[in-house]
């Protein structure tokens, strides 16, 4: 009985053993935007097992298609440029590389290209949906190396470098220089390994590959419908000037549409030469214009383009630039959904005029760069917000959000557009070192070179149009997020009164004015920061401690 089960249960073995050689292997292959897998029905059949070697693992042998090498992966993603990866962990002990999976890097089937990278248009900031290709460092058939600079992209903030990310060789150049609107993720260029790969993508456009998604238009059965329902409508349009009219029912009343009566008027026709097809006989504009056209006349639209013509206007269309397009985007939502309120004060200058004069003579006997007036408000301005932090905040739907960092964008104009570069942590920095961080961050602007790190997360900004421009007073637009802007307009001498009754002396006033978002900042709030702000440059002394 015994050796009955025993001979039994070794029949099953050898059955289970010979059915785990029949099953193929199960390969994995991983994309971006989903994971497939190679099942066995997809994998073709191999022709038997080979000898099993040290590790206990049988070598397949089928068509010459399993290699030791490594399992290939398909087009990955990462960030907004397309990289290729490979996995090197053994699938049981072997790797399997199907007929449709021979290269490396598979991004091509039907169309027999060899092993190529699309790098695509990246994000290079939080707010970039488009960007431009200001022009490319590098042309095709030029070798690349990993870190090397490719092209510089214009942003919506400013002009970044693209470093390639993998060696090779650049097939194709999709985007030339000077194109604008290339959208994020879009594919700019063709990059390939081996050097006599570069002249297949001569003829490479990323568009054939989307061809064949779009499916093949279907022989359309409702066209003899669709005929007579075109002749259908044709058909009412002839009645309608022949249509007689309904003489009118009170004497002789003429019943007209102000239009009609408008373009009557405007060419110089008598309403009662015209019969009506509207309702109850009533004339309507098209009864004016078929009878201005049955006469020979022309609508008075012609006499208005001729004037237009006359005009001859000489102009000049200037392409928006993308920092032109994201100021004017950003500076309309502020306008639109941030309520602004806005606080003036006159703060008199003459101790700061005083104090910026001994501080230069100083930085000249040392070498140092001139500090400026608008150096001066800066450093104010950060301490007001050290000392009222309600107004170093901004709005969220959830929360109001405070800023324990006092980051001060500062407002730079240039030829592109308007900059407005970030002096980090102002409160805690010297006059010396603002001075000097501003004008680097000016030239940068100007240059049109500023990094993303140059300007994303200030807290408030400071915008002057007095010093350089001579602006008396104006009122700026918030910078979302932020909840507050200082607009700083010039020095201007002014009588005040003495210390006697009869006396009075001279004395250098600026007027500022604080913009505020009234979600954030109350009015008592935004005079409270205004209050210290003029404590500041009346005694800037105060700002050395």
């Amino acid at each position: 009985m015994y050796t009955a089960r025993i001979a039994h249960h070794a029949k099953k073995l050898r059955q289970g053993s010979n059915l785990i050689r029949g099953r193929a292997i199960y390969v994995r292959t991983f994309a971006s935007d989903a994971g497939s897998v190679v099942k066995s029905d997809d994998i073709p059949r191999h022709g038997g097992l080979g000898a099993m070697d040290k590790n206990g693992c049988r070598k397949f042998s089928s068509m010459g298609s399993f290699s030791p090498n490594h399992v290939p992966v398909s087009k990955m993603s990462n960030g907004n440029a397309f990289w290729t990866a490979r996995s090197t962990a053994p699938a049981i002990g072997v790797n399997y590389k199907s007929q449709s999976e021979r290269s490396a890097r598979q991004f091509s089937t039907d169309s027999g290209l060899p092993p190529h990278i699309e790098i695509g248009m990246p994000s290079l900031s939080p707010t970039m949906t488009e960007g431009n290709i200001a022009r490319w460092l590098k042309k095709e058939g030029d070798k690349v190396s990993t870190g090397e600079v490719l092209c510089e992209v214009e942003t919506d903030k400013a002009t970044v470098e693209m470093e390639c990310m993998e060696e090779g060789y650049l097939a194709k150049i999709l985007r030339g220089d000077g194109s604008s609107g290339v959208q994020v993720g879009e594919i700019i260029a063709i990059t390939v390994e081996e050097e006599g790969d570069i002249a297949k993508f001569k003829d490479y456009s990323p568009a054939s590959d989307a061809a064949p998604a779009t499916p093949p238009k279907e022989p359309s059965t409702p066209t003899p419908p669709k005929e007579e329902v075109s002749q259908a409508s044709a058909a009412p349009a002839e009645p309608k000037v022949s249509k007689p009219s309904v003489p009118s029912s009170s004497g002789d009343r003429i019943f007209a549409s102000p239009l009609a009566r408008k373009l009557a008027e405007d060419q110089n026709v008598s309403l009662a030469n015209i019969k009506g097809t509207g309702p109850d006989g009533r004339i309507v504009k098209a009864d004016i214009e078929d009878y201005l056209a049955s006469s020979g006349k022309e609508v008075s639209q012609a006499p208005k383009a001729a004037t237009a013509t006359v005009a001859g206007l000489d102009y000049t269309d200037i392409p928006h630039s993308q920092i032109r397009k994201v100021t004017a985007a950003r500076l309309l939502q502020s306008k639109q959904t941030i309520p602004h309120y806005y606080l003036t004060v006159d703060t008199c200058v003459d101790k700061l005029m005083e104090l910026r004069s001994q501080l230069n003579s100083l930085q000249e006997a040392s070498g140092g760069k001139r500090i400026s007036v608008n150096d001066l408000v800066i450093k104010a301005a950060a301490l007001a917000l050290k000392k009222v932090p309600q107004c170093n905040s901004s709005w969220t739907n959830d929360y109001i959000r405070q800023f324990n960092n006092v980051n001060i964008n500062v407002a730079v104009q240039t030829e592109n557009g308007l900059y407005v570069p970030i002096v980090r942590d102002a409160d805690k920095k010297g006059l010396s070192r603002i001075s000097e961080e501003v004008k680097h961050l000016a030239q940068k602007a100007k240059e049109n070179s500023l990094k993303p790190e140059d300007y994303e997360g200030g807290t408030f900004t400071v915008s002057n149009l007095g010093g350089p421009f001579g602006i008396k007073q104006f009122c700026a637009i918030i910078n979302p997020p932020q909840a507050g802007i200082l607009a700083v307009g010039s020095a201007e001498k002014r009588v005040v009164p003495g210390a006697g009754p009869d006396q009075f002396m001279f004395a250098s006033f600026m007027s500022v004015t604080l913009s505020c978002d009234h979600r954030v900042i109350d009015g008592a709030i935004g005079a409270e920061w205004l209050k210290a702000f003029k404590g500041y440059v009346e005694n800037p002394e105060s700002m050395l401690l």
